[in-house]
């Protein structure tokens, strides 16, 4: 019997997220080491030279890169398809995720999760008040209205739930991490999507594991998700102290 796949990387990294929220949806076995990149060990970096999450080995294949990683799952595990079958609807959804890992990883990520989560909790630094500012009065907005544009009047961005959908929630559940919460009134499309998408099995499951972590310390996060059921890889690439990778912004 085949070993089951590794997810390398922290159950709070949105790009994760969408990779355990495929490989669930699609019922596969995994196991995953839980862990902060700039924590990995030098084996994490031989694994991953970006020092980037998630990594995904499965036999001999290593791949990095969480559009990667979704493609491979969606063509080695088909049933139930998460990409539109619509030749252009897939190219838009494509787009989309990656809109989400380009437009929202910048803003969600590195000028709100990074700034009021991260640096507190990695590197000890406290938040930039302007770019806070910045990050609150213009770019969220600007993709909150960029994405209310998209969605048609109800349901899913493509018909059915699709890599479009999970990609955007995945980033807004870090939103939601750093304390954010979506104005409904002025998005209201985009506000159903999200509360339909955190109300799948998937999501919810996750976020438990989540929650286990978020406010754990980094050292003592693998034992609070073991205690928590979920499935930890038998060994960790995790090392003591943070070091930063080469595409780093902290």
């Amino acid at each position: 019997m085949s070993e089951p796949l590794l997810i390398i990387g922290s159950y709070l990294s949105p790009c994760v997220r969408k990779a355990l929220v495929l490989l669930e949806i699609k019922g596969v076995e995994y196991r995953i080491d839980s862990i902060v990149p700039f924590f990995g060990n030098v084996e994490f970096e031989r694994l991953s030279p970006l020092r980037q999450v998630p990594v995904l080995v499965d036999g001999e294949l290593v791949l990095n890169d969480s559009s990667v990683i979704c493609q491979y799952l969606e063509e080695r595990y088909p049933q139930p398809a998460l990409y539109p079958a619509d030749i252009a609807d897939r190219a838009r959804a494509r787009w989309i995720e990656e809109f989400a890992d380009g437009r929202m990883g910048q803003v969600v990520i590195w000028q709100l999760f990074d700034q009021l989560v991260i640096g507190r909790g990695v590197w000890g630094r406290e938040p930039d008040a302007a770019v806070l500012e910045k990050t609150y009065q213009q770019d969220l907005p600007s993709i909150f209205d960029y994405l209310e544009a998209q969605l048609p009047e109800s349901g899913w961005l493509f018909g059915e739930l699709s890599i479009a959908d999970i990609s955007v929630a995945c980033f807004m559940r870090n939103a939601q991490f750093a304390r954010y919460t979506l104005d409904a009134g002025r998005w209201p499309k985009l506000a159903a999507m999200l509360e339909r998408t955190f109300a799948l099995p998937a999501f919810q499951k996750l976020h438990r594991f989540e929650l286990a972590i978020a406010r754990t310390p980094i050292v003592q996060q693998r034992q609070a998700l073991i205690a928590a059921g979920a499935p930890v890889s038998a060994t960790s690439l995790m090392r003591e102290q943070p070091v930063r990778g080469p595409m780093s912004r902290s």
